[in-house]
């Protein structure tokens, strides 16, 4: 049955507390689990705000596809145009979508990521030190969530880590709601110009790095390509943890009970991280997008070929069908298959990367410092409300 269609309503993006989820995102689910919103840049799209049809939507690229090959709805008021760039095969379907993502898959399996778990420990370790060694209040973004995966994406990809800016500058760009796309092009120039002198040096002298097993294991690759397909790494590598983590420090320091079960037992760490993952993706103010290949019902609506679907992570992680009293962190919760990494053929690629440097990143924080606490109110806080991955821009903390 087809349910009546209703004028689109702004996408929600309004929040009542700096660590509470979307306003608007638990009546739509409840309501109208698929309706029409409006995107600050103009363009309308169904916004499907539950766990069900997230995974259906998401789950079926021959239905929905993740071509952009036109202005998609987009959170920044005024829209960015697509790039047209090689082997950006997040925005790709099918076998040129596989195409690329097998020549990395192997450099994120759990195998893979468990040989890295010493050297990410020394590295959050390194930086622990140099926290304890300043006098408070110290910044825990620019002091360890953000040079941390900055550092472990770099040494992962073979980047020297003395071009950390460039890469962080490039993320903060993309991401950012207010750059145009001119910046967006200028900071990935600069990037690939970085790329382009690594890319010699291990063609001609191979480590124990994926760009230079990128490089010689797959010479079909154009240097374009290559260059396309690191800058994403290197990107999406570094920010997605750096957010993940800072608001995961603030969130359990706002929660001493759960603080004290995460602290109590290090052993379920990762089930723990598990919990705070989908908790916190529940924060989300985004959606990931999509366009339907043909006429489709999702939720009683009649979604045409061509047109926009808007899939909040948010919402179906927040779901009650996924789990009972949802909107709560519970690290006693048994756990579920949350969408905090995406769902299909698209789930993040780095999703194994991620989920290793969260967990040492915060089992060892809070035993290096068992009473560290926030040096200003959490509502004081610089929350990132202008970059499309939400997080905080600074997290001031004593000890």
């Amino acid at each position: 049955m087809t349910c009546p269609v209703h004028e689109p309503v702004p996408f929600p993006r309004e929040r009542d507390h700096v660590l509470g989820p979307v306003r608007g995102l638990s009546r739509l689910r409840q309501e109208e689990p698929v309706r029409k919103v409006r995107f600050p840049n103009g363009i309308d799209a169904w916004l499907a705000a539950n766990y069900e049809h997230f995974r259906a939507v998401t789950g079926t690229p021959e239905r929905f596809s993740s071509r952009k090959d036109e202005i998609e709805p987009q959170l920044r008021k005024v829209s960015r145009p697509p790039m047209k760039i090689p082997a950006s095969f997040n925005r790709a379907d099918g076998e040129e979508h596989q195409h690329y993502r097998r020549k990395l898959t192997a450099e994120f399996m759990v195998k893979r990521i468990a040989g890295l778990r010493p050297r990410i420990q020394q590295i959050v370790d390194e930086h622990l030190d140099a926290v304890a060694a300043r006098p408070g209040p110290v910044d825990l973004v620019s002091a360890f969530t953000l040079p941390v995966p900055s550092l472990v994406i770099a040494e992962l990809l073979g980047v020297p880590y003395e071009h950390r800016r460039a890469f962080q500058e490039a993320a903060s760009t993309s991401l950012g709601l207010n750059a145009t796309a001119d910046e967006v092009q200028q900071s990935f120039a600069r990037l690939g110009e970085i790329l382009g002198s690594v890319f010699d040096a291990r063609l001609a002298d191979p480590r124990d790095d994926l760009i230079s097993r990128l490089l010689h294991e797959h010479p079909d690759l154009s240097r374009a390509e290559a260059t396309t397909l690191c800058i994403g790494l290197l990107v999406a590598g570094h920010e997605t943890t750096a957010n993940f983590s800072g608001m995961a420090i603030i969130t359990l320091l706002q929660q001493p009970e759960q603080l004290a079960k995460f602290t109590a037992h290090p052993e379920k760490a990762a089930r723990a991280v598990e919990e705070i993952m989908r908790r916190l993706s529940g924060n989300s103010s985004g959606a990931l997008i999509r366009r339907a290949v043909e006429n489709v019902e999702v939720g009683g609506q009649q979604i045409r070929a061509g047109e926009w679907v808007a899939v909040s992570m948010a919402a179906a992680n927040l779901d009650p069908a996924l789990c009972p009293h949802a909107e709560q962190l519970d690290l006693d919760r048994a756990p579920v298959q949350h969408v905090a990494f995406g769902h299909g053929p698209h789930a993040c690629l780095g999703q194994n990367l991620a989920r290793a440097e969260l967990e040492i990143m915060l089992v060892s924080l809070f035993a290096r410092f068992p009473h560290l606490r926030l040096a200003v109110p959490v509502e004081e806080l610089p929350f990132r409300n202008d970059m499309l991955v939400y997080g905080v821009h600074a997290l001031p903390v004593t000890w």
